[in-house]
């Protein structure tokens, strides 16, 4: 049945499968307790909160047995670096650039347990994308999908770091791959790339210091150290990815739904910041960009303009000086006084 299942998987759009113990991770739980105690998770309350669902499979569905994890490339063929320090145009988040793939893999995996249940009717499932507190990078690296980088995400032989990870937690006890060894060796260019030394150690990261945490998590201001080294990256930050070695083996993806629509690749700062929240959500319909909401997102788009050394923005920026919202009159504030500099 492995063979089928796995087949069954390609078939359904998943670009990997693994399959490993829902007990085989023990060490991962303990990585997580001392990450959250020391303060890592920022204001990321809800990581505290289901701590020990997360810990471990058993311990968000006790009857769980074995985990399938599944793998779905993102690999983009634009090379995600080639837009930094273009200073009227914002970055945005290989991921982002088209739409929330929540929706489609969690399709996909409920497809993949239904016909695991027809085969196996005993078999109870649970199907996980993201959102649930799983950790899904240590089982996927369980799993024989690749390993946890010094990025602290996972990489892929295969994929590069560019793999949206699913899991199905199910009652059966099936047969487990073997895990991946880890192959980063001595490089760390993961590590030099980041722009706000965000890892203060390999395989750990501070999210309080990351920013794609800053951007997309982060509610309030964002401490002016970090400001400049955001550049004119307005959602998420893809440097630590972008830079690995294995991304040379990925095949860009040919999913229709990761394919990056124009306006998302190569935004123009001015036009965002003309965007009142009707504009934001018809731009970013069915765009993970829109969870964010349009004040956050205003946020960042100023302190791009702020570092873009383009004062044909000033006009732009001047409006939100006033604005009602604190958090992003700060920001046009200090964007002024950057822009005013030049």
């Amino acid at each position: 049945m492995i063979a089928a299942l796995k087949a069954e998987a390609h078939r359904q759009g998943f670009a990997d499968i693994g399959i490993c113990a829902a007990d085989a991770v023990p060490e991962a739980g303990q990585r997580l307790r001392a990450w959250l105690d020391d303060g890592c998770h920022g204001d990321m309350i809800w990581m505290e909160g289901r701590s020990r669902e997360r810990a471990s499979p058993q311990g968000l569905w006790p009857a769980v047995k074995s985990v399938i994890m599944l793998g779905t490339s993102y690999a983009p063929a634009l090379d995600p670096l080639r837009l930094a320090g273009v200073g009227d145009t914002g970055v945005i988040s290989v991921y982002a650039w088209n739409r929330d793939y929540h929706d489609l893999i969690k399709k996909r995996l409920k497809t993949l347990a239904r016909w695991l249940v027809a085969q196996r009717p005993e078999a109870g499932v649970k199907v996980f994308v993201d959102t649930a507190p799983v950790m899904e990078k240590p089982l996927a690296a369980a799993a024989g999908l690749g390993w946890q980088g010094k990025h602290a995400n996972l990489v892929s032989r295969q994929h590069g770091s560019w793999l949206f990870l699913g899991a199905i937690y199910t009652t059966l006890e099936l047969p487990a791959d073997a895990p991946h060894p880890d192959r980063c060796g001595s490089c760390t260019r993961c590590q030099t790339a980041c722009p706000t030394q965000a890892f203060p150690a390999p395989y750990r990261l501070d999210a309080r210091r990351c920013l794609a945490y800053l951007t997309i998590e982060h509610a309030g201001p964002i401490p002016e150290e970090f400001r400049a080294p955001m550049a004119n990256r307005i959602y998420g930050c893809d440097d630590c990815l972008s830079v690995c070695p294995w991304n040379r083996f990925a095949q860009a993806t040919e999913e229709p739904a990761f394919l990056p629509r124009a306006e998302l690749t190569a935004p123009k700062l001015a036009e965002l910041l003309a965007l009142d929240d009707a504009a934001f959500r018809a731009l970013f319909s069915g765009s993970a960009i829109k969870r964010i909401g349009v004040k956050r997102f205003l946020r960042n788009c100023l302190y791009a303009a702020g570092n873009s050394e383009e004062p044909a923005l000033i006009p732009a920026v001047q409006v939100y000086v006033g604005s009602a919202d604190p958090v992003v009159a700060e920001a046009a504030r200090w964007a002024m006084t950057r822009l005013a500099a030049i």
